[in-house]
């Protein structure tokens, strides 16, 4: 996938970054954010991509995490961290706590390479903005016009509490929120999905495999940037939805038994990528509502505009 691109637009606001559930409808606290349908501007084609850094051919190791991280060797810096916490699914807390780590044999391109998302799609040219979770490979994806923008671990629904596969579409956002499910839990730069159930992505802590409350964990840089990133629905009053946001698609199966998935790695690098055709199963189904609900949102953000005066 050498020299692919993504979005230069979307993506000066997290490159510098790469680092670092269960929201419910009501909140005991929370700091929402709304945008105003006459403060967006109707789509317009992504401005010419910036090059994205592909890595020289890399296969995997395990290591012993402590003597690994503290070895002193210059190639484990912060880029190279970001990296490891991703294959790994891990944020920086959980990726010391781990016995052993998934390591690559070097760190010499962009973090997306290591990750299952390809770096464009044909099937996804078409859809201005769309986000996917892939519950078998524990890692998510957002694109624009068919071009990967951002890619990262999550930790989805636990075995007790899976996240349902299927498509949504993102609704309200809330920079901190405390879930009315438990009120120890703070979650930042959340972003609804499904409004009745509390299904969202925010961040929250990346323990390297499968376990929210159905939500979609996320790195706290990532989080932010989706939240950045992400439409909210248009709405008229408090429950009248004019216009709904980004389609996001959760889909897959992820094994809980036995050894985590991208532990397939050390045999075969490419053993979780994704392919067109895989994208093309996902996303086809979903096309014609996709389609239909950025109709519906262009035609009313286009009468919301405020008229020219002479």
């Amino acid at each position: 996938m050498y020299n692919k691109v993504f979005l230069s637009l979307c993506f000066a606001s997290a490159s510098c970054f790469f680092y670092a559930c269960d929201l419910q409808g009501d909140t005991s606290k929370n700091t929402t954010t709304s945008t105003s349908s006459e403060q967006q501007q109707l789509p317009a084609e992504p401005a010419p991509p910036a090059p994205r850094i592909a890595p020289q051919p890399f296969t995997f190791t395990m290591q012993p995490t402590k003597p690994y991280l503290t070895s002193g060797d210059s190639s484990v810096n912060d880029a190279a961290k970001d990296i490891l916490m991703a294959v790994n699914r891990v944020d920086a807390s959980n990726l010391k706590r781990l016995d052993s780590i998934l390591v690559p044999n070097n760190f010499s391109g962009n973090r997306e390479y290591y990750l299952p998302f390809p770096m464009e799609s044909a099937v996804l040219k078409d859809i201005e903005k769309i986000i996917l979770f892939s519950y078998s490979t524990q890692s998510f994806a957002a694109y624009a016009f068919g071009e990967l923008v951002l890619s990262g671990p999550t930790s989805m629904g636990s075995k007790k509490n899976p996240t349902a596969v299927g498509l949504y579409f993102s609704n309200w956002k809330a920079e901190e929120t405390i879930s009315t499910f438990n009120d120890e839990w703070e979650l930042k730069w959340n972003f609804n999905i499904e409004n009745k159930e509390g299904i969202g992505f925010h961040q929250y802590e990346l323990p390297g495999y499968p376990a929210s409350h159905s939500c979609l964990r996320l790195l706290e840089v990532d989080a932010k940037f989706m939240y950045n990133w992400t439409e909210q629905w248009e709405l008229k009053g408090t429950d009248d939805i004019k216009a709904k946001g980004t389609p996001v698609v959760v889909f897959g199966v992820y094994t809980f038994s036995g050894k985590k998935p991208w532990h397939k790695l050390l045999g075969d690098p490419n053993a979780l990528n994704l392919t067109e055709a895989d994208l093309s199963a996902v996303v086809t189904p979903f096309k014609a509502e996709i389609a239909a609900a950025r109709d519906e949102r262009n035609q009313y953000l286009a009468k919301q505009k405020p008229k020219a005066t002479p």
